[in-house]
Formats: C-alpha cells, sequence, structure tokens
C-alpha cells in the first residue's frame, strides 16, 4: 500500500503595495498558484477602483488604503459590491494589514520611507517579510536585523539584484566571499553627457528602457539613486563591509548581480528582467516555483555587456560612499532628502541634476549617529524631510 501524500499547506501572505508593479506580480504568482497562496490582508494606495477589483478577486480579510478619503469610498464601494471586508487607512492600517494574525509572510513594497513602520511591525510580530522596500534596509537595516533576530523572523529580499545575490551565496561560506557586485542597466541617461542631463523632463526620466517600475523608483534608476540606495540594502541584508560591495553597469539587465569568491570564481544569476523570478523564488524558499514564463535563450541574445559605473556622470554612486560612512544618520539623511528631491523634480521645481546637488548639501550637514530604537529614526527622518521645505 502505497504513503499517503498530505498537500502542501496553503502559505497566507499579507501584502502591502497591492497597486504596485511588485504587487500586481505578486497577485499574478498568487493566482498561479491558488493551491499554495493566499492573500489574507492586502494594502494599497490611492488606486481605489484597482483595489476594489482585487479585493473582489482576491477577498482578503482586511484592506488598507493610504488616505481616510480613499478608505471611506473603498467601504461604499465594497457594501455596494456585498462584500464586507473591513478597510483601515494610513500607518495604522498598512501595519495593521503587515501583522495579521494569519499572515505568515508579508510581502513589504510600498514605496518610500513610509514602508519602515509596517516592515518593522511585521518583523516584531515574528512574521517573515519578502522585502522590496528597499529604504526599510537603508534607513534601519541594523535594527531590522536585530528585530529579526530576536524574534526568529527572516528577511527575504525580493530586489532582483539582491535575490541574486542570496541565490548566488546559497550553501556558500561567508568567509569565502571577496565581493558582491550589483548590476545596473545604466538607466536612459547612461550616455548622456552633463548638459543633455541638465535638460531631462520628468516624462524623460519617467521612461525605464528594460524595467516596468514607479515613478519614483524609475527616476531612482535614472540618476543611479537606486543603485546607490541598494548598496546600503546589500550592506545590511548580506551583513558585509560596504567596501566589498561594487557596481556594474550591464544594459540589457540579463545579469542580476554576482558574487566574487576569494578563489577568483564569480557566480552570478541570469534571467529575463521580470519581478515574477525573485517574488516567486522567495515565496517558495528553498523549493521553486515551475513558473510558465518566457525563458532566456542565450543564442538569441547573443551578447552580454559590461561597463565600469562613472561616478561622474553618476554622482550617487559617491555620495553613497559619504553616507555610509556618516553611520545611520547618514543612510537615513541620504534616503530622505533624496525622496524630497525627486518629488520636487517631478512636480518641476528642480532640475534633474539637482536631485544628487540636493543629497550632496544635506550630507555637508550631517553629523555621525546611530541610532537604536524606530522613534530615533523616524525623528531624525522627519527632520531631515522639514529641513527642506
Amino acid at each position: 500500500m502505497g504513503s499517503l501524500v498530505l498537500p502542501k499547506k496553503t502559505k497566507k501572505i499579507a501584502l502591502l503595495g497591492a497597486t504596485g508593479s511588485i504587487g500586481r506580480s505578486t497577485l499574478d504568482l498568487v493566482a498561479r498558484f491558488p493551491e499554495r497562496y493566499q492573500v489574507v490582508a492586502m494594502g494599497g494606495g490611492r488606486k481605489i477602483e484597482e483595489l476594489l477589483a482585487l479585493a473582489r478577486r482576491f477577498q482578503p480579510q482586511l484592506l488598507s488604503v493610504q488616505e481616510e478619503s480613499g478608505a471611506e469610498e473603498l467601504r461604499r464601494a465594497l457594501r455596494e459590491s456585498g462584500l464586507r471586508i473591513p478597510v483601515m487607512a494610513g500607518q495604522a492600517g498598512a501595519v495593521a494589514v503587515a501583522t495579521h494574525t494569519q499572515a505568515e509572510i508579508v510581502v513589504a513594497a510600498m514605496v518610500g520611507a513610509v514602508g519602515l513602520e509596517p516592515t518593522h511591525a511585521a518583523l516584531q510580530a515574528g512574521k517573515d517579510v519578502a522585502l522590496a522596500n528597499k529604504e526599510s534596509m537603508v534607513m534601519a537595516g541594523r535594527l531590522l536585523n536585530q528585530l529579526a533576530l530576536s524574534t526568529g523572523a527572516s528577511i527575504l529580499p525580493l530586489d532582483s539584484e539582491h535575490s541574486a545575490i542570496w541565490q548566488a551565496l546559497n550553501g556558500e561560506a561567508k568567509k569565502g566571499v571577496a565581493k558582491l557586485i550589483l548590476t545596473a542597466s545604466g538607466g536612459p541617461f547612461r550616455d548622456f553627457s552633463a548638459e543633455r542631463m541638465q535638460e531631462v523632463t520628468p516624462a524623460q526620466a519617467m521612461c525605464h528602457p528594460r524595467w516596468q517600475m514607479g515613478p519614483k523608483i524609475t527616476i531612482d534608476s535614472a540618476t543611479m539613486m537606486n543603485k546607490a540606495l541598494e548598496i546600503i540594502e546589500a550592506r545590511w541584508l548580506f551583513d558585509i563591509v560596504p567596501e566589498k560591495i561594487e557596481v556594474l553597469v550591464h544594459p540589457q539587465s540579463i545579469v542580476h548581480s554576482l558574487v566574487e569568491y576569494v578563489d577568483g570564481s564569480v557566480l552570478a544569476q541570469l534571467g529575463l528582467p521580470d519581478m515574477r523570478l525573485p517574488i516567486g523564488y522567495a515565496l517558495a524558499y528553498p523549493e521553486r516555483l515551475a513558473l510558465e514564463l518566457p525563458r532566456l535563450d542565450l543564442a538569441v541574445l547573443g551578447r552580454l555587456d559590461f561597463f565600469p559605473a562613472d561616478p561622474e556622470r553618476f554622482p550617487a554612486l559617491s555620495l553613497v560612499r559619504q553616507a555610509l560612512a556618516a553611520g545611520d544618520s547618514g543612510a537615513i539623511a541620504f534616503n530622505a532628502a533624496n525622496e524630497v528631491a525627486v518629488e520636487l523634480f517631478r512636480q518641476g521645481e528642480i532640475g534633474f541634476l539637482e536631485i544628487a546637488e540636493t543629497v550632496a548639501d544635506v550630507l555637508q550637514t550631517v553629523v555621525r549617529e546611530e541610532f537604536s530604537s524606530l522613534t530615533e529614526i523616524l525623528d531624525f527622518d522627519a527632520q531631515i524631510r522639514q529641513s527642506l521645505l
């Protein structure tokens, strides 16, 4: 008589940033594997109609939106649809989603510093966090690592670059690592002169040549601030000194990152630019999902190009070293100044090159400080932002 094969337990997910690019890719995987995954709580921003459609389709037990006015609109629409799903708003709502009692893993895909508090709350509650919100690790990497260690929670990388490093490190001893190499597409302006970059418009900056992302991340990619933030994130995710983290421009976005070992071996993770690959790896780890997606064909691709990252064209790569040298306060100020500057650029109040100039000016004023609590971090973040308004 054959042994009884029990079905796999359905993994329950809390999703923050449901209406963004990472959220949509996550939900695509949930829809493809309904026997493996269930969304029990879901948070979005201001896209109420889209969130309503997602609520109808996935029927979570809790919803959260950015503003109370949107929450009321969504409650009314849900009632008209015959759905009784509680709706919360603001940071309290995001935290409630992140700490939902049934959630086993939290996909943290909010953009910006607003993602820190719910990420912290999820780890404090002992939830594993699949982290796409790089700002959380940038602002509070040391604190979040300590918290995860104390509660037994895991922080799983969702960025394609950090997922690639995670995969290339799998099974290897840390002492054998010589350096981590983050790849960058170079964005749409990698060949622009300084004069041309002065004329870049927000519309131009939001046209990434390889990835479909939200406006803030797309602009960060164009300035290379995104890669600078990823250096800080990698420093904490993989517990490695910043001096061992490098950036290489790779326009095709096929090699997502590499690890060089002390014997000279280099391990890389390759794949088509599709966020469902790193998301699926995090959700299924230590297994892999059998994904029916377009496959990488190296013979058709024909070539892979790599170039050194130019810190003169992209000063973010130099500024991040300055930020890291200033400890917690430097990293927090770096992120806060960039978020404010990106928004000013989107509104047409400053030019493209002034984003990096704004960050540089702020870093000149920062005194090195280390913070031991979430309150201290959020207070310092608010202080930097207020100084720019």
